[in-house]
């Protein structure tokens, strides 16, 4: 029998349904592909979207639950890809809230050899928090090669997948999505400033400090998450009605 949820999983029940519609307003959709989960920091189950529906229609009602421990019984439900939520979980106490997207820039930008630049405002929140992993463009399907990819991303905040898109993580939910809009926007930006063929200035290493201080800092990325939300509730008008 089915436990009633709790207020609080109610409410992380209907954020994910919120961030997945914010996800693909932000260009993430790739049919249902692509999944995001949240938790408690540090603890042993997480909620994450369920197999089959993409972000632009996900509901409150289509969160799944997930285990850390890859030993536990698995949802039916649940998205072939729960091992890599699972890894970087298990590698990551700190962390609150994973997405995983093929959004199409991230996707471009980690099939090259290009090192992300702080080209825009963008671009110098990942200098230094940014991994690769490059042992297989496969589907993620095992909770070694998740062990991989959390390896890859060690104490970043994001992870290239060799022509598979991109893996954010965030201390909660909020800054995971925020900072998946951020990565796809720098490796746009980045693209366009490189098929121009010429020479292009990047932020020096001062000014890439202070934005990540002032740009990023909690405030901002909150006041990023309140501006997604509102045009979700703009664009999807369901939205405004799961309170």
């Amino acid at each position: 029998m089915t436990r009633a949820l709790t207020p609080a999983e109610l409410q992380l029940h209907r954020n994910l349904a919120v961030a997945s519609r914010i996800l693909s307003i932000n260009g993430h959709d790739d049919f249902h592909q692509g999944q995001v989960s949240a938790r408690a920091p540090g603890a042993a189950e997480f909620w994450i979207k369920r197999s089959m529906i993409g972000f632009d229609e996900a509901c409150p009602d289509d969160m799944v639950l997930g285990h850390v421990d890859p030993a536990q019984p698995v949802h039916r439900d649940a998205p072939p890809e729960l091992p890599l939520h699972q890894a970087v979980y298990a590698a990551r106490p700190d962390v609150g809230a994973i997405v995983h997207s093929h959004a199409p820039h991230t996707l471009v930008f980690g099939a090259t050899e290009l090192e992300l630049r702080p080209l825009s405002h963008d671009g110098a929140c990942f200098q230094g928090r940014l991994g690769r992993f490059d042992e297989t463009s496969q589907t993620i399907l095992s909770i070694d090669v998740g062990a991989a990819v959390a390896r890859a991303l060690g104490d970043g905040m994001a992870v290239l997948l060799k022509n598979h898109g991109g893996l954010i993580i965030g201390s909660s939910l909020r800054q995971a999505v925020v900072l998946a809009i951020v990565l796809e926007r720098a490796c746009q930006l980045q693209l366009l400033a490189e098929s121009t063929g010429k020479p292009y200035a990047a932020s020096s290493v001062a000014d890439v400090e202070g934005k990540q201080d002032y740009i990023y800092s909690g405030v901002s990325l909150k006041s990023y998450w309140d501006h997604a939300v509102r045009r979700a509730r703009r664009v999807h008008a369901e939205v405004a009605t799961w309170k």
